[in-house]
């Protein structure tokens, strides 16, 4: 215990520095006055131009060149879908994919709508408009490669793991109707050797006002809690953002942490009032792939109801800063098997910041998150044996990173992460290379990358992670005599988009 309150204690003072210092900066919102906050200068894609000044960006009532129609609206991942629909570069909004930039993100709450193409529309006698569609389809593809080495190889396995593909992903992305954009994945994974849908976002969004300042409303439909997220600090689009998938992985994670990714659906309304506040309510609902339907005894980790997720966020830009500080969070209610009897809760509550510097040359990102789960096990109680011995049980995550991206080119990023809980030897079993011999999910490290782009839609990276703990021990942490370290992972990749 007295371990786990030093970890926390020095996840809580990072969490305070970053928060600290967005407060003292925070109180300059007060002055502005209407259409003052959030004026972005805007990239036009018929001149190349970035220079054009537009106050309150992602209203309706803009006025832009012919081939770029203004309803502003922001992208996850930089498919080039969204390039070819709006006619701009992926710089316009990411400072490097899938970092997104304050246009970046106002593409995304705008619903994926931009457009700079001559879309097909409605017949000429037609006094009120039906249709507005691409010309061209909305049609990307993603190409991961990658070899991984760990100091040392896990037991009898073969060492310098090659993927090819790590990953392959199709994208069906873009304009929907006037008002109304998607963003879909679908993936083939090497781990698993099948092909399926990955993460979906469809959204509608529209403006009004609201004590006269500019209102952005839309509604989400989307299968993973925070891929509708706009900032990378959420799991979802967190960094790193891309990394290993046969080194071995911790054993303690939050639920929200991508344990439902894919496996359920959410309908939510969310806000952006004068380019200020954010605020979101989501609803989740149990809907696996690859499972029975109905959901029958075969089915894991359903929804008990509904899993409310929320987030609220205030941002603020000047010419040469951004910030964002924020929370969210899920409280979900699982079914470990089938769908009656007694259930596992999770709450999972947590803060964050980001912050986004101009430098000359270039651009510092600083991301912050600390995530604290409460755990009522009453499930994993009841099963013989029991998976869990207590109750009652806590787990908190903190991530804090800083990125330098100087040009669109190069990047540079370095990570402390830490993940620190209650003891429960029956939850964090020993095993070899997974387990915990002292029933303890502590770990912590730091990760370092740096990637090379020849070119916007291509990136060259490596990454390495190094542990000073793992699984809640430093040496034979599995009791099977595997020390924290043989876990450090030299990870290279090739990440193609087009």
């Amino acid at each position: 215990m007295r371990l786990k309150q030093m970890c926390v204690s020095r996840a809580r003072a990072v969490l305070f520095c970053v928060v600290g210092g967005a407060m003292a900066i925070f109180p300059a919102i007060a002055r502005g006055s209407n259409g003052d906050i959030g004026h972005l200068r805007v990239p036009v894609a018929e001149t190349g131009d970035s220079t054009q000044l537009v106050p309150g960006i992602g209203r309706d009532r803009m006025v832009a060149p012919a081939s770029l129609i203004a309803a502003l609206v922001a992208v996850h991942r930089g498919v080039p879908s969204f390039s070819r629909q709006t006619k701009l570069a992926c710089s316009a909004c990411h400072y490097q994919f899938p970092q997104l930039t304050p246009f970046g993100r106002l593409f995304k709450l705008n619903g994926y709508t931009l457009t700079g193409l001559e879309t097909i529309g409605q017949p000429a006698d037609t006094t009120s408009e039906t249709l507005k569609l691409s010309p061209i389809p909305p049609l990307s593809a993603m190409l991961v490669t990658s070899t991984t080495h760990t100091s040392e190889a896990q037991p009898a396995t073969q060492n310098n793991t090659a993927s090819f593909p790590q990953q392959f992903s199709v994208f069906l992305a873009g304009q929907l109707t006037p008002k109304m954009g998607a963003f879909t994945q679908f993936t083939y994974a090497a781990p698993d050797g099948s092909f399926g849908i990955d993460n979906i976002d469809v959204r509608y969004a529209t403006h009004t006002s609201l004590a006269a300042r500019d209102l952005l409303f839309g509604l989400t439909v989307n299968n993973n809690p925070t891929v509708q997220d706009l900032w990378n600090t959420t799991p979802a689009w967190g960094f790193p953002f891309i990394s290993s998938e046969v080194a071995p992985s911790p054993i303690g994670s939050t639920i929200i942490d991508g344990a439902l990714g894919q496996q359920v659906v959410g309908l939510g309304a969310y806000s952006l009032w004068g380019d200020l506040l954010y605020a979101e309510v989501t609803a989740y609902r149990s809907a696996p792939q690859g499972t029975a339907q109905p959901l029958d005894s075969s089915a894991t980790n359903v929804t008990k109801g509904v899993a409310p997720y929320w987030r609220v966020a205030l941002q603020h830009q000047t010419p040469s800063t951004y910030l964002m500080l924020g929370t969210f969070g899920l409280a979900s209610q699982l079914y470990p098997t089938g769908v009656t009897g007694l259930i596992n809760r999770y709450t999972d509550v947590a803060i964050d910041a980001q912050i986004e510097q101009k430098v000359d040359p270039g651009t510092l990102i600083g991301r912050v998150a600390y995530i604290h789960e409460n755990q009522t096990l009453n499930a994993a109680r009841a099963v013989v044996p029991p998976t869990a011995d207590f109750l009652k049980n806590s787990l908190e995550t903190l991530r804090a990173s800083a990125s330098y991206v100087p040009s669109l080119r190069y990047g540079a990023s370095l990570q402390y992460f830490l993940t620190s809980g209650n003891m429960d030897p029956a939850l964090y079993a020993p095993a070899a290379v997974a387990g915990s011999r002292t029933g303890s999910p502590n770990t912590s490290g730091l990760l370092g990358e740096f990637t090379y782009n020849p070119w916007q839609n291509t990136r060259i990276g490596a990454q390495y992670v190094l542990y000073n703990k793992f699984n809640g021990a430093t040496t034979n942490y599995d009791a099977a005599g595997r020390n924290a370290s043989n876990n450090n992972t030299l990870y290279l990749y090739l990440w193609l988009a087009f």
